[in-house]
């Protein structure tokens, strides 16, 4: 992806453009990174927050205790997607998503690598940040793409 897509994608998102088939993993990686990448990661979280509950809304996604938005997923990939970024900084914007979109924190089973399955699905976790119960957030831990054994959450 371009910069210039990536621009796009974000327009799309902001707007409320995209539809629930687009709204990827992939998408959602690549708006935070770009948001990450723009505003830095306390700002990105808040206007990642808005923006996420905002275009469930426009898809007719509840925002719930039991769907739609999820604060420890966001928060957590907000996290990986800031180191990821310190590291990739010196890439061209297309370079570093294309390595962010091949590489482990991809795996939409990357945070089964710090959370229970049932701490990440606990209605705590959606409403509010939860803190790893497996291990410490750590870039390489998801880098090294040692899957887990584990059906992908979803």
């Amino acid at each position: 992806m371009t910069a210039l897509e990536l621009d796009e994608l974000v327009r799309r998102f902001d707007a409320c453009e995209l539809s629930r088939p687009e709204w990827t993993h992939e998408a959602h990686l690549s708006v935070g990174l770009w948001h990450v990448c723009r505003y830095g990661p306390e700002p990105a979280l808040a206007r990642l927050r808005i923006g996420i509950r905002r275009l469930n809304e426009s898809n007719g996604v509840v925002n719930s205790a039991t769907s739609g938005y999820h604060e420890t997923i966001t928060c957590a990939y907000v996290q990986l997607l800031a180191r990821f970024a310190a590291r990739s900084a010196d890439l061209p914007v297309g370079e570093g998503l294309a390595q962010l979109l091949a590489g482990g924190l991809a795996d939409r089973r990357a945070l089964l690598k710090f959370y229970s399955r049932a701490r990440l699905e606990s209605t705590d976790a959606r409403l509010g940040w939860v803190e790893p119960d497996v291990a410490p957030l750590a870039l390489d831990r998801v880098l090294e793409r040692s899957a887990a054994h584990e059906v992908p959450y979803q």
